[in-house]
């Protein structure tokens, strides 16, 4: 940060917005907002400062290596390498502490060099390592050197305010990789951000597991549930107490609120769902937050306490580092907090680390980082503006934990197979026609292919992705119409759901090509769009592996004699839920599609 400049007192840069920050859409919204802006100046980590430092009684904080520069997250292998990114530098280091004395060996080694190096994971004696856009692994050498880098993501989506990937694996060895948004509070156009994403790990496939979220750096599983925790960044110039930082339950297919909804509820003045949809309609969709925390504090690394050297009390909690605020006054975070659990639920979150922030708050010495928990159980906290990594240890006389058990796999995979190894929607009990109506036709006819044909190129994602033409034959009485396309032959989630559409109007019986691919339409108005199998809305194009035979893509259309009462968050399953009892008739369009050639990239 620059200081001292437009006559400001060089230790502190405070700007107050005195004049009120007014936001109007359109829609009767008239909110007065005092935002401040208020940056601690950066001083050195001196010895009286460090010995400012707090911890609760029986606990050590001091430096473990000094002069790293931006150092971002930390990740340790199963043999005790230490390996810290560094995003301003573009590389990943190495340490060690081989003599155990609680201090780096010697020198860090470079190991690594990516532009905008941040995310670390370590799998099987492999190295992860995100980028903005890309995902690398490596082999781990045996004095903790890294092979080749190898490429297995390239198009993660692009960056903007929150360009710091993120990434670890679940019990389940899928790998997590979180994005985030590209602004404070926008409806963003690529459906990737704001989410954590599910991919394997090799990369070759993904799916958004969890949206609405606004910038989730920190996550983890618990130990005792095997269920995914992760600390979402609030929004920016709401005011010094709105919105607080927030404790999430992370679950498949769940939406979290940014960027209209926060906290328990409120609402964002400042934005506009699109399709028409209201904030009430997206807060009822929306899960609300566990727990939260100071706002502008930006939580950062989050981990469970997996070791073996805290007091027994420690033992199923988890640890968080707040960076620390720059738009409020006072300044909130620049910390390590400790969060809670009891019988696998957070109750409390509460300081555990503090006196980064010096000189009464207007100084600092840190703003932590990454955090891990280090092979002999302390925990390592990097600091990303004066390089330090911070060693927190325990050496009082309690009792201390037992090691924690890998989490359980069961959570995470039985949310990922959901709808999974199902028959076909034409197939289901659910779809069965009433008997007085079973023999009413329904015809599906497309002007993009014929039955049995090949799908054109543009309707897949490996260009276009635009939604076929469709029509059909219009059924006596039907009060809506709902369409439901899948993949029979994809792998490994069978059948793979393409489009979800319901509440199509019965005056309607054909859709053009290139539909909206969002929540809600305003064209045709009211059509509700549910989530497929990539946890996208809207139609997702065929995209077959390269080199598969050609997979065969139903499209089914339901005539019923109802609208469907059901968010837009539903998916397959809820919607032939709901429309079980209320079919008239239905009808399949069967279209191929097979990609010989990788496409140019």
């Amino acid at each position: 940060m620059r200081t001292g400049y437009l006559g400001v007192a060089p230790l502190v840069l405070v700007l107050v917005l005195s004049a009120p920050v007014m936001a109007q859409q359109g829609d009767g919204t008239d909110v007065s907002i005092t935002s401040t802006i208020f940056k601690p100046n950066k001083v050195q980590p001196t010895s009286e400062r460090l010995d400012q430092l707090k911890a609760p009684e029986g606990f050590s904080v001091q430096p473990f290596a000094q002069g790293l520069g931006n150092a971002r997250i930390i990740a340790v292998s199963d043999k005790g390498f230490i390996y810290v990114s560094r995003r301003e530098e573009g590389d990943v280091l190495l340490l060690k502490d081989e003599d155990g004395d609680g201090k780096a060996d010697s020198a860090p080694v470079k190991v690594a060099s990516r532009a905008q190096a941040h995310g670390l994971a370590v799998k099987d004696d492999r190295l992860y390592l995100a980028t903005v856009k890309e995902v690398f692994v490596a082999p781990i050498q045996p004095d903790g050197r890294l092979g080749p880098l190898d490429m297995i993501i390239g198009d993660l989506p692009d960056a903007g305010q929150h360009p710091n990937r993120v990434l670890a694996f679940g019990p389940d060895d899928m790998l997590y990789i979180s994005v985030g948004s590209t602004c404070n509070a926008c409806n963003e156009s690529n459906a990737e951000n704001a989410t954590i994403l599910r991919a394997t790990p090799d990369g070759k496939s993904r799916i958004i597991f969890a949206s609405g979220l606004r910038n989730t750096i920190g996550f983890d599983w618990s130990p005792e549930t095997g269920e995914l925790w992760g600390f979402d960044h609030g929004i920016d110039f709401l005011g010094d107490e709105v919105q607080p930082e927030e404790l999430n339950r992370i679950e498949a297919g769940k939406q979290y609120g940014w960027p209209h909804v926060h906290g328990e509820g409120g609402f964002n003045p400042q934005s506009t769902p699109p399709g028409g949809i209201s904030k009430e309609q997206w807060r009822d969709m929306s899960t609300p937050m566990v727990l939260g925390y100071t706002a502008h504090a930006a939580p950062m690394q989050f981990k469970f306490y997996t070791g073996a050297a805290f007091p027994a009390d420690y033992a199923g909690d988890a640890f968080a580092t707040m960076r620390g605020s720059w738009n409020r006054n006072p300044a909130s975070g620049y910390e390590i907090v400790r969060v809670r659990f009891e019988n696998g639920q957070p109750t409390a979150i509460e300081p555990f680390v503090t006196g980064f922030l010096t000189d009464g708050g207007k100084t600092h010495i840190a703003r932590p980082v990454g955090l891990v928990v280090a092979k002999d159980g302390s925990l390592l906290m990097a600091d990303d503006t004066n390089g330090v990594i911070y060693r927190v240890a325990y050496q009082g006389h309690a009792e201390t934990t037992a090691a924690a058990k890998a989490p359980p796999a069961g959570p995470m995979e039985t949310q990922a197979t959901q709808g999974v190894g199902v028959p076909l929607a034409k197939d289901r009990p659910e779809t069965t026609p009433e008997p007085s109506t079973s023999t009413l036709p329904l015809v599906i006819t497309s002007a993009s292919f014929a039955e049995g044909g090949a799908i054109p190129l543009e309707h897949s994602e490996y260009a276009d992705g635009v939604s076929p033409q469709l029509s059909w034959t219009e059924v006596p009485g039907a009060a809506s119409y709902a369409i439901i396309m899948e993949d029979p032959d994809a792998k490994p989630i069978t059948p793979f759901v393409h489009w979800v559409a319901w509440n199509i109007p019965a005056a309607i019986t054909a859709l053009p090509e290139g539909l909206q691919e969002q929540m809600r339409l305003t064209e045709p108005e009211g059509v509700l769009q549910g989530r497929n199998s990539s946890g996208r809305h809207g139609y997702l194009g065929p995209k077959p592996p390269v080199g598969d035979p050609p997979h065969h893509y139903h499209f089914q259309v339901l005539a019923l004699d109802a609208l469907l009462d059901l968010p837009p968050t539903a998916d397959r399953d809820a919607v032939l839920a709901a429309a079980k009892g209320h079919v008239l008739a239905k009808g399949t369009l069967v279209g191929i599609y097979q990609q010989h050639v990788e496409p140019p990239k």
